[in-house]
């Protein structure tokens, strides 16, 4: 047996010290504090309006979701002393609407340290910075019920800030701000009082081309109308009004939505399941924006089942979806078997849901469906069977209504069959063929998705500013070039050979 050769006790030593030294630079650094945080966006901030560049601006905001979690009194009251100099006016009037923080947690103050007399006092910051710290205040007062009527006050006050001062770089946040005071309005039960100043502030949005502001300002619009059950109002306000292109994906996926709400209650189901797929596109991660998400799914499972499709069962798996769509699960088993009992059992177990999720109305819808579907089993099953087993089988009242069910069904196309009166029964006839003008329609609704889905990926693509000038000048040069070399083969200083790189 060949002998062993056993490490050193230095060596093991000295990999167990490297594999120590890779395990701490592959540790994460830590998150800055909510207060740092703030102070940094208000830098990127000041940069967007310093540079004209709104992409820092939109990169601030993009984490106002995760930051407002994060948020209380004492970290706004850090970032707000530590953002404005010490005897801004601003400064004073922004800790106004905060509550006193108690001594113990306030930071304690150090003098600055003394700096020559040539360098002038800190600047006031601009004023994106100062409707950046009042919208995160906003959301604040906005997480208790007995600050609802502060946050109303500030939401006033803010938009007349920003409709007084009217600069274009402030729009983005602008946008953020009319969401924040459409929920506010929410909260406080009054939605419907907020449309007259939603309608006024859209009208001066669209004549500014401010589009952000447009279309967030569509959104509330819709939102309240849809909230109480304007459905009309709604259709005609989208009828009249042109959602910007240039939106975001999240006010985009919002938009979708409501339309897809407006159209299924008016029975126009390939509209709403189209505008729906588009919302469930273009919707924040699940992790993200649950709630959105679950609504999102929620209507889109209904739509499908007014269209005559079953959801996939992978969809009702979903570890966001499982616990919110189990009642709807439930629904659409009840659909797939043809059970009218099952499906009336279920709608009212589940009907205090269904309500205020605001999709019981169309899934009352469903009970033709249910039936459609038991007389389709029936069909494949039977040759021929009486109208009465059919009512024992459907739990129908009578065999009048299953005789106009049947027929209503065999006209549409549902099955293939014919019904003797004089005797009572339906005979069914042969399995319907798979093939005909409903694959090629949706084969185009298909084609059509995809095309559309390819236009919007390439509107959606960007290209560095001024790429083209580097390549002409590049062109240019190269041209440049080839002109010297033709002067001097022309007056005999450079032959070919030379031109060409030398002897081969």
């Amino acid at each position: 047996m060949a002998d062993v050769e056993m490490k050193p006790a230095d060596e093991k030593a000295k990999v167990e010290e490297k594999k120590d030294e890779n395990d701490a630079k592959e540790t994460p650094p830590a998150p800055p504090s909510p207060a740092a945080e703030i102070k940094s966006n208000a830098a990127l901030i000041e940069r967007a309006v310093s540079t004209m560049e709104p992409r820092f601006t939109h990169r601030v905001l993009r984490t106002l979701t995760a930051l407002r979690k994060r948020l209380d009194y004492k970290v706004l009251h850090d970032a707000v002393v530590e953002v404005f100099p010490k005897d801004s006016p601003t400064k004073t009037s922004l800790l106004a609407w905060l509550p006193d923080v108690p001594v113990s947690e306030q930071p304690m103050e150090v003098d600055p340290a003394p700096t020559p007399s040539k360098s002038s006092p800190p600047s006031e910051p601009a004023p994106e910075v100062e409707i950046y710290l009042r919208l995160l205040i906003l959301h604040r007062l906005l997480t208790s019920f007995s600050t609802y009527g502060k946050a109303m006050e500030l939401a006033h006050e803010t938009i007349e800030k920003i409709q007084s001062l009217n600069r274009r770089s402030m729009d983005a946040i602008a946008a953020k701000v009319w969401f924040a005071v459409e929920r506010t309005y929410e909260l406080s039960g009054e939605l419907s009082e907020a449309r007259s100043l939603f309608l006024a502030a859209q009208r001066t949005a669209s004549l500014r081309h401010d589009d952000e502001t447009q279309a967030s300002l569509l959104n509330c619009l819709l939102r309240s109308y849809l909230q109480y059950s304007l459905y009309d109002q709604a259709d005609m306000l989208v009828s009249k009004t042109t959602f910007p292109p240039s939106a975001g994906n999240p006010q985009y996926a919002r938009y979708h939505y409501y339309i897809g709400r407006i159209k299924a209650v008016q029975l126009n189901y390939t509209a709403a399941h189209t505008n729906l797929q588009q919302a469930i596109r273009r919707a924040p991660p699940a992790k993200t924006a649950p709630g959105f998400y679950q609504a999102i799914h929620k209507l889109f499972v209904v739509v499908e089942l007014l269209m005559g499709d079953i959801p996939e069962r992978s969809l009702f798996r979903h570890p966001v979806l499982e616990k919110a769509l189990s009642a709807y699960f439930d629904i659409v088993k009840a659909v797939r078997t043809g059970s009218l009992s099952e499906f009336q059992a279920t709608l009212s177990k589940h009907a205090a849901q269904f309500e205020a999720d605001k999709t019981y109305t169309l899934i009352v819808r469903l009970r033709q469906n249910v039936i459609k579907t038991g007389i389709r089993r029936l069909s494949l099953s039977y040759s021929r069977i009486s109208l009465r087993d059919i009512c024992v089988k459907l739990h129908l009242d009578s065999e009048e209504d299953a005789e106009y069910i049947v027929g209503k069904a065999i006209r549409d196309g549902v099955i293939e069959g014919r019904i003797v009166h004089e005797r009572g029964w339906m005979e069914c006839g042969g399995q319907k063929s798979a093939y005909g003008p409903e694959i090629s329609e949706m084969f185009s609704r298909r084609i059509g998705y995809c095309l559309d889905l390819h236009n919007q990926s390439v509107k959606a693509m960007r290209y560095p500013l001024n790429a083209h000038r580097k390549e002409l000048a590049a062109a240019e040069g190269a041209r440049e070039r080839e002109k010297e070399l033709a002067k001097e083969i022309q007056e005999g200083d450079l032959d070919e050979e030379d031109a060409m790189g030398g002897d081969f």
